[in-house]
């Protein structure tokens, strides 16, 4: 773990998809490597950090869950507000939590930047045995919607870190590319990269403070 001073950039990613798909333990899996069997669902937003390195660059990555809210189907632009990706979460064993994808993007871009990376994620795995939403029917949702992909278990671990890592690999290139312009996506960036990326970042390195 690095420390809170040898980070360069912040990325926001929010969860989201319908109550008990399992968010709040990716979150924690990949946070804290903990899983939660007690699935009481809490009232609120939470958020937990972790910092990762990738290539030179040292990345703290802030992972919001909406912990109950989407029953209330009232999550505030105020959760998405500086999200530069999120994970769109199922479970593989429970269709109707997958029929809901698409009324989360709708919201997700209604509220969302225009330009923010998007991996859908069917959950629980481990529950192969009960599943009800074939891998290969998800993953042409995901092709034709533009989204990235993948199935995690957050009970055994099974690519939970690969789909935080993929989704932040992304994040840091669309970012730093020019297919992103100024201002268009919001990164928060603590050290000072030389040269024009650097200094559009530190123009826009406010946006997450407050969310």
């Amino acid at each position: 773990m690095a420390s809170d001073e040898s980070y360069n950039y912040v990325y926001k990613v929010v969860l989201i998809g319908e109550s008990g798909v399992g968010k709040s333990n990716l979150l924690s899996r990949f946070t804290k490597n903990e899983f939660n069997h007690d699935s009481r669902t809490t009232i609120g937003v939470e958020f937990s950090t972790r910092t990762v390195q990738m290539n030179n660059f040292t990345i703290k990555a802030q992972i919001w869950d909406t912990a109950g809210l989407e029953r209330y189907r009232a999550i505030t632009s105020a959760y998405y507000r500086g999200a530069v990706g999120a994970l769109l979460v199922y479970d593989i064993t429970k269709h109707l939590t997958y029929e809901s994808a698409d009324r989360w993007l709708k919201e997700l871009f209604e509220h969302g930047d225009p330009h923010i990376v998007i991996m859908l994620v069917g959950n629980k795995t481990d529950l192969d045995t009960l599943r009800t939403v074939p891998t290969e029917e998800a993953k042409d949702f995901a092709e034709k919607r533009g989204l990235m992909f993948i199935e995690t278990s957050a009970l055994d671990s099974t690519n939970v870190e690969e789909a935080f890592n993929d989704i932040l690999t992304a994040i840091h290139k669309k970012v730093n590319s020019r297919e992103v312009t100024r201002g268009s996506i919001s990164a928060v960036t603590l050290s000072s990269p030389i040269g024009p990326i650097g200094e559009a970042q530190q123009e826009s390195s406010g946006c997450c403070k407050g969310s």
